[in-house]
């Protein structure tokens, strides 16, 4: 019988943002937490892999300055944040057009008034919008009704212009679908933030954000290679059969197949698939996102990971391009089509396949988004707590915050029991 909570027993399965968030609160609580991670290292959805001497991310991801829950768990200066630019480059009609926020990058003024992806209104409407919601608070965006983001659009009057030629591949990226049917909620949340702030990444990439959190527990043993196949009160069974005994257990996992008897849990996921180049020369030089308008293609977003500065170097440039949309291709089908594209609508020819990424569950679908949740709502059942980003709206700062209202979850629990005896 467990009367102390320094000897209360933690399990947090899954080792991604969200778990290792929860080990930290608990870890400064006086818990001493175990991490049981199905993979050869921690990180979750945040990965970066060295490939014949490139940086590759699985996936492109960036971290925005303006989280407030990134803000208050990680160091913004140990990571070595690199900054991109507060802007896009656009490629329509066979033309590059760099289109971005001002008041962010000035010499980016210019640019975006004589651009010709959108009307004068347009882009009046964008600057209005961006004042707006810097003055919306988070929780009023995340309590107002919900739409489609293109419902949205269209309601704040913008030309199918500048919904084609800049908010559909914008948000088709960050989103991960090309529809623009996530809630118009994520889109204001997305949009204050880059308004607000700055696209971030790692100078060692995205994985060394899972390094920073992990490089700061001081109490928490980390098993790797330890796939958990059923939880229930108490104990948790691995895929091999072996069983652990707990008081308290955090599933910082897709929870369906983990826990019996759990009703609209189920996850769908959005895929994407992320394809690495490499090449002589950019394009265009500085950090910008390039959008591709032309609907008509699979690459939706391209990016030159070797446009900031790395921890690897070499001698080439590198390429990552983004595929949303479904098709039936080939590996070797989609090469090809993603090379000829490259070419007729960025005039980018020296390209070199470098690695493949399919990402079958890169962001999960959610319908009622919230951008909070109370330690108790993460309760699925006595003793059994749940974390992810699943729990709000898919994105690193749900994740956070969802981790540490879990693990502050478990302490009201187990609080509760111990003033019991």
């Amino acid at each position: 019988m467990v009367r102390d909570i320094n000897s209360i027993k933690v399990h947090i399965i899954g080792g991604g943002i969200s778990g290792l968030v929860a080990a930290q609160v608990l870890e400064n609580n006086g818990i001493s937490p175990f991490i049981l991670d199905a993979e050869s290292r921690v990180g979750g959805r945040l990965k970066t892999d060295v490939v014949k001497g490139h940086q590759l991310d699985r996936g492109f991801q960036v971290l925005l300055s303006n989280y407030s829950a990134a803000k208050k768990y990680l160091d913004y200066n140990g990571l070595c944040l690199q900054k991109l630019k507060a802007g896009s480059c656009v490629f329509a009609d066979g033309k590059q057009y760099f289109f971005g926020n001002p008041l962010r990058d000035l010499s980016l003024f210019i640019p975006t008034i004589f651009s010709p992806l959108g009307t004068l209104s347009d882009k009046l409407k964008i600057a209005k919008l961006n004042f707006q919601l810097q003055r919306k608070t988070i929780d009023k965006i995340f309590e107002d009704r919900e739409i489609t983001t293109k419902e949205y659009l269209s309601v704040k009057g913008f030309s199918k212009k500048i919904i084609k030629n800049f908010f559909t591949p914008f948000f088709s990226g960050v989103f991960l679908e090309n529809e623009l049917s996530t809630s118009c909620r994520m889109f204001e949340f997305v949009f204050k933030m880059f308004g607000e702030g700055l696209a971030l990444l790692p100078k060692g990439g995205i994985e060394d954000i899972s390094i920073h959190l992990k490089n700061k527990l001081q109490n928490t043993k980390i098993h790797n290679g330890y796939l958990v196949s059923n939880v229930k009160e108490k104990e948790i069974t691995m895929s091999n059969g072996k069983k652990f005994k707990t008081n308290y257990v955090i599933i910082a996992a897709e929870p369906t197949n983990l826990v019996n008897g759990l009703k609209n849990q189920k996850v769908d996921w959005k895929s994407c698939q992320n394809i690495y180049f490499t090449c002589s020369k950019r394009v265009y030089e500085k950090a910008f996102i390039g959008l591709i308008s032309n609907q008509d293609c699979l690459v939706n977003n391209i990016f030159y990971p070797t446009s900031i500065p790395t921890n690897k170097k070499t001698k080439d440039e590198l390429l990552s391009i983004t595929v949303v949309k479904d098709h039936d291709l080939t590996e070797k089908e989609l090469i090809e089509r993603v090379k000829k594209e490259l070419k007729e609508e960025c005039k980018i020819e020296d390209v070199a396949f470098l690695k493949l990424y399919n990402i079958p569950k890169a962001l999960p679908k959610l319908r009622g988004l919230q951008y909070d949740v109370s330690p108790s709502e993460t309760k699925l059942k006595d003793g059994i707590f749940l974390a992810g980003d699943v729990l709000l709206n898919g994105s690193l700062n749900a994740a956070i915050l969802a981790g540490e209202k879990a693990a502050m979850g478990v302490l009201d629990a187990a609080k509760n029991n111990l003033t019991q005896f």
